[in-house]
């Protein structure tokens, strides 16, 4: 039984600079992963992401700690509580099957195992967008309630640029980890590879957790921007009080000044 442990430890990690320091068999590096052969004697292997998670196969858990430890000062943002989710593989198996938090695989191959660390890995990230996206949801579910209540909207100019700030943060950061559920060049070439990633797939259920975050940012926008239109307004009504208020103190000052003639 190999056991895949996959952990969002921060919101982004410099694999330039661990690839530097990190000494184990590369067998996949790019800009955005690298994926390691840590014990050519076992199975165990590494896959280190730039958003921030970490796959480990065949750790035990002083072994994982320890690697957390030594890779924390390249990363950016690290998370207070990890989120993780383990997942197990049983090989030698007549035929893939696939069940909640566990495989059967016919071979443990290099490509078969990195494909379901990268899998597993893709679920935690959804994991960890999710909970943000919740965040913002239920902040946004506050004002309007509050919205409905009072009949107007308790949100300074400066919140809401905050407000907004940290929805557009979370939408780029999430446009811009889109690759990261792509499938890799491997399984377009290999069609057992290829089987084993549309499984894993649907395990995890990716695509549809994936619409589910699109759908919780699209109603946060909406709200942002009904948010916005109430700010203006209200900006707008305070803009003209203040210029009748001048023009009546004008009005006054002339006044004074005929009377005073």
């Amino acid at each position: 039984m190999l056991k895949v442990l996959s952990l969002q430890i921060a919101d982004s990690i410099d694999i330039k600079q661990f690839k530097t320091v990190f000494k184990a068999e590369l067998l996949h590096g790019d800009s955005d992963e690298l994926f390691y052969r840590v014990n050519s004697h076992t199975q165990k292997f590494a896959y280190i992401f730039k958003y921030g998670i970490v796959s480990l196969l065949g750790y035990n858990e002083v072994e994982t700690m320890a690697f957390i430890q030594a890779i924390t000062p390249y990363c950016k943002n690290p998370l207070d509580q990890h989120i993780s989710d383990e997942f197990d593989i049983e090989v030698n198996a007549s035929r893939n099957n696939f069940g909640y938090n566990k495989i059967e695989i016919e071979r443990a191959s290099t490509d078969s195992l990195r494909l379901i660390m990268l899998n597993v890995s893709q679920s935690v990230a959804l994991d960890h967008f999710s909970q943000q996206t919740n965040l913002l949801l239920e902040e946004t579910t506050h004002h309007t309630q509050q919205l409905e209540k009072k009949g107007r909207l308790d949100l300074s100019g400066t919140n809401l640029k905050k407000y907004i700030g940290r929805t557009l943060n979370l939408k780029n950061r999430i446009e811009a980890n889109l690759y990261i559920f792509d499938s890799p060049e491997e399984t377009w070439e290999h069609e057992d590879l290829n089987r084993l990633d549309i499984g894993l797939k649907k395990t995890f259920d990716l695509q549809a957790r994936f619409r589910t975050i699109r759908e919780g940012l699209e109603i946060v926008k909406e709200n942002l921007d009904l948010f916005k239109d109430l700010l203006q307004y209200r900006n707008s009504i305070v803009l003209e009080w203040i210029i009748i208020i001048l023009i009546l103190v004008e009005v006054i000052n002339l006044f004074i000044e005929k009377l005073m003639k």
